[in-house]
């Protein structure tokens, strides 16, 4: 949780400062729209960084890895519905439908069954449930982000993230204390965890919310365990699973029936 804190303050300063560099602004506060986007700040703030990175780094201790990595592929299934009710235009439909479960098939053969086996921890029903939620979390936060008005997506990112580590940094320093000082390795990871996964993945996942839709982004969710295993393969030298290429077409063929919007005779 101070990693997590550490990379959202580091993101929360970078933002803001380009932010106001680009000749932005942080969203103002005087108007009863512009206190409805801080509120869907705070939301994003919430849904997509404070709540999910605590549950998850919670949850993660007591489970498998595979199962953390099923529960975040089930963030486009939770999304489907939450849009189809919430969002004007993003209504689920057969075709939807069916891709986005062809697609959670492909990640859960790409996994494997070791996903489903249990840790051994006492309390690892309750960290499974703490994975669910954090994967819930994320498909709230992103309806949330959609339904905000209007503004500067860098103002907005940079004020959820000044928001995040308002929250973050007091709960990370009583659940974890005060850290001791870290090594080179450490701060060279946690600022590009700053620079790179929190404040550039925050830019883009506004501006693709606000452009194609919360649906659309959570479809990332399936590409993720494909490139763990590309990385691991080129980076660590892991062995290719036999299973990969069988898993990959089963997620494209299934992202591409979601996309798709052409009848098929």
């Amino acid at each position: 949780m101070t990693l997590a804190a550490a990379r959202i303050c580091i993101g929360a300063l970078v933002l803001t400062g380009l932010t106001y560099a680009t000749g932005r602004n942080l969203p103002a506060f005087k108007t009863r729209t512009d206190k409805r986007i801080w509120l869907h700040c705070l939301g994003l703030a919430v849904f997509t960084n404070a709540i999910p990175f605590t549950l998850l780094n919670w949850g993660q201790l007591r489970v498998t890895s595979g199962f953390a990595g099923i529960c975040m592929a089930v963030v486009p299934l939770l999304v489907l519905p939450l849009a189809h009710f919430l969002l004007a235009g993003d209504r689920m439909t057969t075709r939807k439908f069916a891709g986005f479960v062809i697609g959670f098939v492909g990640v859960v053969i790409l996994i494997g069954p070791a996903a489903f086996g249990r840790s051994g921890d006492s309390l690892e029903n309750l960290a499974r449930l703490a994975c669910i939620g954090a994967a819930g979390c994320y498909a709230i936060g992103s309806i949330i982000t959609r339904l905000s008005p209007p503004t500067s997506v860098r103002g907005f990112s940079a004020a959820a993230l000044i928001l995040a580590s308002i929250i973050m940094v007091p709960l990370a320093t009583y659940i974890e204390g005060w850290p001791d000082a870290p090594n080179t390795t450490a701060v060279i990871g946690a600022i590009y965890l700053g620079l790179m996964p929190t404040a550039l993945a925050t830019i883009m996942l506004v501006t693709i919310i606000n452009s194609a839709g919360p649906t659309f982004l959570s479809l990332v969710n399936y590409q993720v365990p494909v490139w763990a295993v590309v990385f691991g393969v080129l980076l660590l030298g892991e062995t290719l699973p036999s299973q990969f290429i069988g898993a990959l077409g089963l997620i494209l063929v299934g992202l591409a029936i979601s996309q798709t919007r052409r009848r098929w005779v």
